[in-house]
C-alpha cells in the first residue's frame, strides 16, 4: 500500500508542474524516514523508464495474440481501445513497440515510426475480424478532414486529348488552384455519410472543436443507423494531433466511442485517404466555385450521387490492403490495390 501511496503523491505533485527536487524535498519534509529514496523517485518520474515498459508490456500482449489462435476478448480491447483512465487512451492499444532505437519519447506518447507498425497493426485487424469481417466492418465508422478548393484544375492524365497522327498536340496553359479553399469533414460508414462539417478558410480545428463534432455524430448514429449504437461503434481515424489531443480522447471516452488502432504514417490504411477523398476530388477537379457554399452543394450531390454499395467498398477493402501490407511486410501501398 505504501509503494501506490508514495506513486499517487508523486503523479499529484507533477500535475502541479513541481520539478523532482521539489517533489523529493516535500516528501521527505512529511514521509521522513520512510521516503523512498532518491533513485527510486527518478526512475518512477522517468518518461523513458514508463516507455519502456509499455514496450516490454505491449510485446508481451502482441506475442499472445501472434500465437495463431483467435484473440481474447482482453486481446480484443488491446486491439480496439477501450478507452481507460482520462488521458493517453491510445498508448495501451499500440502494437509491440519493442524497438528503442525508433521510440518518441514524450510526456504522453511513445510512437513507432517503423514498418513494424502497419504490418502489426494490419495483423491485429485481420485477427480481430476473424473469418466472417462483415460484422466488424458493419460497425466501423470512419472520418477525416481535407481542404476543397473553390478550383482545382485538373491532372495530366485527366487533361489529355487526342491529336491525329502526325500533327501537334493542341497547346495548354499552366493553371494552378485557387486561393479559395475550404476545410471539409466527413464522418461515413458502410451505409453512407453521416455528417458533413465545414471550415472556412483561416479557421483553426482546435480539440475543442472536435470534442462538439464527436457529439454531433453520436447523435447522427443513433438517429440514421438505428440500432447502430447499441452494437458498439468503431471509430477508424488517423493519428491528426487534433484527433490525439487531450480534449478529443476525453470526448471519445465521454461519449462511448470506441477507437480501433491506426498506425501511424499510414494513409494507405485510412479509407478517407486512400478512397473517399481523392474520388471526390476527381470529381470536382476542373469546376470552377465562386462561393463556399456553391462548394457545399457539389459535395453534398457528389455523396447523394451514389449507390448505396460505393461507400461499402470503401471501407471493405481495409482487408484486402492489410493483407497487402502484411504482405509486403510494412511497406507502402501503391494506388490501384
Amino acid at each position: 500500500m505504501e509503494h501506490i501511496e508514495h506513486r499517487a503523491v508523486i503523479k499529484f505533485l507533477v500535475k502541479q508542474g513541481k520539478t523532482a527536487q521539489n517533489i523529493m524535498s516535500e516528501m521527505e519534509s512529511v514521509y521522513g524516514e520512510q521516503c523512498p529514496g532518491k533513485r527510486v523517485n527518478r526512475r518512477r518520474l522517468s518518461p523513458r523508464t514508463a516507455c519502456r515498459r509499455r514496450h516490454t508490456r505491449n510485446h508481451k500482449k502482441n506475442r499472445k495474440i501472434s500465437s495463431g489462435r483467435s484473440p481474447s476478448e482482453k486481446e480484443t480491447a488491446f486491439c480496439i481501445n477501450r478507452s481507460i483512465g482520462n488521458y493517453n487512451f491510445e498508448n495501451s492499444a499500440r502494437p509491440s513497440w519493442h524497438d528503442k532505437s525508433q521510440c518518441k519519447v514524450g510526456a504522453t506518447n511513445a510512437y513507432a515510426t517503423s514498418k513494424t507498425a502497419p504490418h502489426d497493426g494490419s495483423t491485429l485487424f485481420l485477427e480481430l475480424c476473424g473469418e466472417d469481417s462483415k460484422p466488424i466492418l458493419d460497425r466501423i465508422v470512419t472520418g477525416d478532414e481535407t481542404w476543397v478548393h473553390h478550383f482545382e484544375p485538373e491532372s495530366k492524365q485527366d487533361s489529355m486529348q487526342w491529336h491525329k497522327k502526325g500533327t501537334a498536340p493542341p497547346k495548354k496553359f499552366k493553371v494552378s488552384e485557387s486561393a479559395g479553399k475550404l476545410m471539409a469533414t466527413v464522418f461515413w460508414d458502410t451505409e453512407g455519410v453521416l455528417l458533413l462539417d465545414y471550415k472556412e478558410k483561416g479557421v483553426s480545428i482546435t480539440g475543442e472543436y472536435y470534442d462538439r463534432l464527436l457529439e454531433q455524430l453520436k447523435e447522427a448514429i443513433k438517429e440514421k443507423r438505428r440500432g447502430k449504437w447499441t452494437r458498439g461503434v468503431l471509430l477508424l481515424q488517423d493519428n491528426a494531433p487534433v484527433h490525439k489531443s487531450h480534449v478529443a480522447m476525453t470526448a471519445l471516452h465521454r461519449f462511448g466511442f470506441q477507437s480501433l488502432v491506426h498506425p501511424p504514417y499510414s494513409p494507405d490504411l485510412a479509407p478517407s485517404d486512400y478512397f473517399l477523398f481523392p474520388n471526390l476530388k476527381k470529381e470536382l477537379r476542373g469546376k470552377k466555385f465562386r462561393t463556399d457554399e456553391a462548394v457545399k452543394e457539389a459535395i453534398a450531390t457528389h455523396f447523394a450521387g451514389k449507390e448505396k454499395t460505393y461507400l461499402s467498398e470503401g471501407i471493405f477493402k481495409l482487408i484486402s490492403r492489410s493483407r497487402k501490407c502484411i504482405e509486403l511486410e510494412g511497406d507502402y501501398i501503391e494506388k490501384g490495390h
